[in-house]
């Protein structure tokens, strides 16, 4: 964690902006300028750009509803719901998640800014580094356009238009229609191409971007973009370079003992120390309300919902229901199979949740939200790493932007589809990789303990090659990201990317609307994929932003 310590002492250098254009172009504050940079306070520089993916720059707030595990998104898809203590607690998330969406919402704002803020101090450094005499200028300088590779491409994913400058252009003078989507796409492209060529395989600090970062980021791009070649060939890099493995137990991952161990390809370092600055803010309301306060006062955010409960349950090969899993609920008098990842992923009454037993006193509004709080945010609350007396279950446990089993199903997904390189059976493979982890998770004694096999049926099968067609492979491996990725920030950008948002939300709104009665009327156009641009950006934009 050193990397990362040194944030307190220098996040200050880079200034403490506000909005839109005016602190696009703020210069920073401190000691650090281009003529002082050496090799020795370069750690220091590259801290204050990291520090970016915190996205924990004015208060809390900004962390709170524009998180950078993006589960604000999730609550749009059909994966949750928003949680909390009612409708009103929070009410911008639940704009989003019923789609009633305006321009003056402070998470679609706050997203802008964290972003926009992240890209501002990369900039910085960049030109501070552009201008020393450092050495290795060239690694310095293909860090820092991974990261901001990696805030465009957040934004355009959230934001439908977007302005797009460099390190030397003036923010004052881009307009948010002068690049196209495709472009900006290219751009992000070239950014992540030339970390890719000049960042070393590995780093001296946990947490520095490597070659490998860069080639699983090139892979989720290309796959963003239907580029199945590209995704092809950069995934095998990650894949053929034997550093990554699939978690030995699904729980792992929820573990501070696998920070950056296994499957964490790219990953948010947090921390602990410096009187907890630098713990995942914007996970913090994700934590389950608990009874006996074993995690806090959670606030009991990020609900999972019945929908995507339902999408655990297997048949009896072990399967998912491709087609029609949200016939049956899994309630307590279900008494089918279900996909162990399933009690990995949400609490169920009655179920182990961390070694305690989860039960309705843990649902901070059941009336509203039902249950089915977040578990994968959560650690152990025996734990030393818990943090004891705080309001909500903080922690260093990292946030994985990209983990193995992701870059695993990225390049099934492009042997899907490819036309040119298809390979139905090497994607099954490769799926089969994934569901082959989770039969191992099946291990009551694995602790804490999460699984009680006594009183649910765990049952997960591996696909068979009959039948394996294109179609039937395509649904199996959405299906497959869906429950291995399920509330982790993910699943509205593939239905975005798949091109079906909208059909599967509004089905989605109206099979719930029995449970959840604010869905009612609710519904998504196709206009309303992405978000608009904040009033207050476009109001200080002076014309540049529509």
């Amino acid at each position: 964690m050193k990397f990362y310590n040194k944030l307190i002492a220098i996040s200050f250098l880079l200034g403490t902006l506000t909005s839109c254009t005016d602190f696009l172009d703020e210069s920073p504050y401190g000691d650090f300028t281009s003529d002082q940079i050496t090799n020795e306070s370069i750690e220091g520089l590259m801290s204050a750009a990291y520090a970016g993916l915190e996205g924990h720059f004015f208060g809390n707030n900004e962390s709170f509803t524009a998180p950078v595990s993006n589960w604000v998104f999730d609550v749009r898809s059909d994966d949750a719901y928003k949680g909390g203590g009612g409708l009103s607690m929070e009410g911008s998330i639940h704009q989003l998640e019923i789609s009633n969406l305006t321009s003056d919402n402070p998470t679609s704002a706050n997203k802008w800014k964290n972003n926009y803020y992240a890209i501002s101090r990369i900039h910085k450094a960049m030109q501070a580094v552009n201008e020393s005499s450092v050495s290795g200028k060239e690694s310095f300088i293909a860090e820092l356009k991974l990261l901001r590779g990696h805030f465009y491409f957040d934004l355009i994913r959230v934001f439908e238009r977007i302005p797009y400058f460099t390190e030397y252009a003036d923010p004052n003078m881009v307009s948010s229609t002068e690049f196209t989507r495709t472009q900006i796409f290219e751009f992000i492209k070239e950014d992540l191409q030339y970390a890719w060529e000049n960042l070393p395989e590995s780093q001296s600090q946990v947490g520095r971007f490597n070659k490998y970062v860069a080639a699983a980021y090139l892979t989720k791009l290309s796959i963003e973009t239907e580029d199945w070649r590209s995704a092809i060939t950069y995934a095998d890099f990650v894949i053929n370079s034997g550093k990554y493995q699939l978690y030995d137990n699904y729980l792992d991952m929820s573990k501070i003992a696998f920070n950056n161990q296994k499957e964490s390809v790219m990953a948010i370092q947090f921390s602990t120390a410096n009187n907890n600055a630098h713990i995942n803010w914007g996970n913090l309301l994700n934590t389950t309300y608990s009874d006996g306060n074993l995690f806090g006062s959670g606030d009991d955010f990020f609900v999972g919902s019945q929908n995507l409960v339902n999408a655990f349950r297997t048949d009896n090969d072990g399967l998912p229901y491709l087609d029609d899993f949200n016939s049956v609920n899994v309630n307590a008098s279900y008494m089918g199979n279900v996909d162990p990842r399933l009690d990995f992923t949400v609490g169920r009454i009655g179920i182990p949740f961390r070694g305690y037993t989860y039960n309705m006193n843990w649902c901070r509004a059941y009336d509203v939200y039902g249950e089915y709080s977040g578990k994968k945010c959560m650690i152990d609350p025996n734990s030393s790493d818990m943090v004891q007396g705080f309001p909500w279950g903080a922690s260093s446990l990292n946030y994985s932007i990209i983990r193995y089993a992701d870059v695993l199903l990225w390049k099934a997904e492009a042997l899907i589809e490819s036309i040119e390189q298809q390979d139905l059976e090497g994607a099954r493979i490769l799926i089969n990789s994934v569901r082959d982890k989770t039969r191992r998770s099946i291990d009551p004694y694995y602790t804490p303990v999460e699984l009680n096999p006594m009183i649910t049926s765990y049952k997960i099968g591996l696909y068979a090659t009959s039948a394996w067609t294109q179609a039937y492979a395509r649904k199996a491996l959405r299906m497959e990201r869906r429950l291995e990725l399920a509330m982790e920030g993910h699943r509205w950008f593939d239905l975005v990317r798949w091109g079906e948002a909208v059909n599967i939300i509004n089905k989605f709104m109206r099979e719930e609307e029995t449970l959840r009665p604010y869905y009612k009327d609710a519904e998504i156009s196709t206009n309303e994929i992405y978000l608009p641009i904040p009033k207050d950006e476009v109001d200080n934009s002076g014309g540049l932003y529509d």
